[in-house]
């Protein structure tokens, strides 16, 4: 077998720690029993996941060596690799019902797998990822912190996020030049929003894209001709909570 590199156009780096890759399979929880494991690279977590029992796991990776490696060093899952881009990749191919999502994401796609992640909202139950760990801090962080963002309130809106533990460099090949965290989320028991959720997401992205703007300026093309706005038009975007925003969206719905 060739030695595998990290390809630097494909954002790799593989994680070599196994302590902290039992760390990050332990983190899923027990349900749902379809696992989707994302940019499995050379199969650190792979390996863990494949012991487990009564476990429907999918591999989806893009680059075609890995793919090659994956398919001799795991047989029994050659039906289940998948060659593909998981941006590009619809989740029903794979399992109708619920899965979770786990993997060592590629840190230059990591905020668009949440896009995707919330996309399928409706079919996502878990997420556990490795990410860079500012992006994290920025995705678990509540209103008033000023790396609260858009990706923060998407994802609250329909997860509990966690940050559970960051990660040094020094565990990957190469070592990253970033320092690395996990969290984990949860679909929470909001199965829709109370508002129209193009709306809202449309609203929660007008806001923070004129962040350092009041929300009666950065949405003004949406604000309705109105004698009494609400006092949260005074506020900033990263002032607001996911419910501050639903309330918001509301307010722009009625016209």
């Amino acid at each position: 077998m060739t030695r595998l590199i990290a390809k630097k156009c494909l954002g790799q780096h593989f994680l070599r720690d196994k302590n902290i890759a039992h760390k990050i399979v332990s983190a899923l929880s027990k349900e749902p029993r379809t696992i989707v494991e994302v940019g499995p690279g050379t199969g650190i977590l792979t390996e863990l996941l494949v012991q487990q029992k009564d476990l429907d796991l999918y591999l989806v990776e893009v680059d075609p060596d890995l793919v090659s490696y994956l398919k001799q060093t795991y047989p029994t899952l050659r039906n289940r690799i998948i060659a593909a881009d998981f941006l590009k990749l619809a989740l029903t191919r794979l399992h109708h019902g619920p899965v979770a999502i786990i993997g060592n994401f590629p840190y230059n796609i990591s905020s668009q797998i949440f896009f995707k992640v919330l996309e399928h909202r409706q079919q996502v139950y878990e997420v556990v990822g490795m990410i860079q760990k500012e992006v994290a801090e920025r995705l678990t962080a509540k209103s008033g912190s000023k790396v609260y963002g858009i990706l923060s309130v998407l994802l609250q809106a329909f997860y509990d996020l966690e940050y559970l533990f960051a990660v040094g460099p020094q565990v990957f090949s190469p070592a990253s030049k970033v320092q690395s965290a996990v969290i984990r989320l949860r679909r929470n028991s909001t199965l829709q929003l109370d508002v129209d959720e193009k709306l809202f997401f449309r609203v929660v992205k007008a806001g923070f894209q004129q962040r350092r703007k009041t929300l009666r300026n950065a949405l003004k093309p949406l604000l309705p001709a109105t004698k009494q706005p609400p006092l949260l038009l005074a506020k900033r975007a990263e002032q607001l909570t996911v419910t501050d925003f639903v309330a918001l969206t509301k307010y722009i719905a009625m016209g």
